[in-house]
């Protein structure tokens, strides 16, 4: 079967949109909220209110609920282009939590609808001290109580752009009993930040992305009705998965056009830095580095394409995006490691974004999964087909 690697008129038009509001709304202000280690709320709210009037906003999200409706395909070049931009205010454009489409009744007027129209802001609160790759091994619990729950418990690293108004918040409602033993229930609740009990604080600053918030999450016997479960009790997880593996595409995408942005700096200053009479490009050391580097960017881009079309076919499989991830994120954090040589002590200094980029990526290779997790995933999907025929 042929594969046509062509861009539809439609996809170019998108991408000269995205591009050109990347390089006009965005790339002016990277650097100065990135010392300020904040994005100012008017920034913030310029930025959501253009890619509104633009149609930008909420791409991810189906037109039937008032999002852009894009495919798989055409969502990943869209977050191609602004994953050249720093996190902290292209997180502004609005991507809604894919999770929200499970809002049922009046949540979907509450919750679903005012966030795709960004007028409401969400966070994915999965993280706890003690459990980050281990998800299963969250503590908040959630206790039946009359017609409510009582939540209790801590998350942190819950990472986002400005204040969120609400959080999808997991936590254990029971064990169910399992053929390998017991097994904690999670169910997902709407939270939102003004509910007594509810105590929402800014966390560390990170080295990458220094604006992109992330925050600790503190629940005191705060009182959530039933009708804030979203789903149904003891789905938590699996909407956690669903999204997860959406959410690990999306992290691929960006790391390809980070790495873009990258190689294009990298070569234009090895194609104008001159050492020893001559442009220190046409050095084997540069030159080859320069090869590597568009060279793994070009196969990170047919993964993450490929990946992305199966998920439109609907034949993505948790392996298939856990291979997306784990290459374009190392990939990423090797081009962001030559780019950094090629620069040599320019590099390294705060004056040229090449620095503040080689930190951001960093994240990349632990958030939505660290690449240790990412191999486990590919590799137990490789070994079950064998388990299965041994019984």
């Amino acid at each position: 079967m042929p594969i046509d690697f062509a861009l539809s008129d439609e996809q170019r038009l998108l991408i000269e949109t995205v591009r050109h509001f990347v390089a006009t709304e965005i790339y002016p202000h990277e650097e100065a909220v990135d010392r300020a280690g904040s994005v100012p709320p008017e920034l913030g709210r310029q930025i959501a209110e253009r890619a509104i009037a633009l149609g930008l906003f909420a791409a991810n999200m189906p037109e039937s609920v008032g999002g852009g409706g894009l495919d798989a395909v055409t969502l990943a070049l869209f977050d191609r282009e602004f994953g050249k931009a720093s996190w902290s205010l292209a997180g502004y454009v609005g991507r809604p939590l894919q999770i929200l489409l499970a809002c049922q009744g009046e949540q979907i007027e509450r919750y679903l609808r005012p966030t795709v129209r960004g007028e409401r802001k969400d966070c994915f609160a999965l993280t706890e001290p003690g459990a980050g790759s281990d998800a299963m091994a969250i503590a908040t619990r959630a206790v039946k109580d009359g017609d409510d729950y009582l939540l209790n418990g801590t998350k942190h690293f819950i990472s986002g752009v400005g204040v969120p108004d609400f959080a999808i918040v997991f936590a254990v409602t029971g064990e169910d009993a399992t053929p390998r033993g017991p097994r904690k229930r999670i169910t997902a609740f709407l939270v939102d930040r003004d509910m007594p009990g509810f105590a929402l604080r800014r966390g560390p600053v990170t080295v990458s992305y220094r604006a992109y918030n992330n925050y600790e999450l503190t629940f005191t016997d705060c009182r959530v009705p039933a009708g804030q479960i979203l789903g149904a009790e003891g789905q938590g997880f699996a909407l956690a998965n669903e999204w997860l593996a959406g959410s690990r595409l999306l992290v691929a995408a960006t790391c390809c056009g980070k790495a873009e942005r990258l190689l294009e700096m990298a070569t234009a200053w090895a194609a104008q830095r001159r050492q020893f009479g001559q442009a220190i490009g046409r050095f084997q050391g540069v030159g080859f580095k320069l090869a590597d580097m568009a060279t793994e960017l070009r196969a990170a881009d047919l993964v993450t394409l490929n990946t992305a079309w199966r998920l439109e076919q609907r034949m993505m499989t948790d392996g298939d995006a856990a291979m997306a991830k784990l290459y374009a994120s190392e990939m990423l954090g090797r081009v962001a490691d030559h780019a950094v040589q090629i620069f040599g002590g320019m590099g390294v200094v705060d004056a040229l974004p090449v620095e503040r980029m080689w930190r951001d990526a960093r994240i990349e290779r632990i958030w939505e999964g660290t690449s240790e997790i990412q191999r486990h995933i590919i590799a137990r999907e490789l070994l079950r087909p064998h388990e299965r025929e041994r019984g």
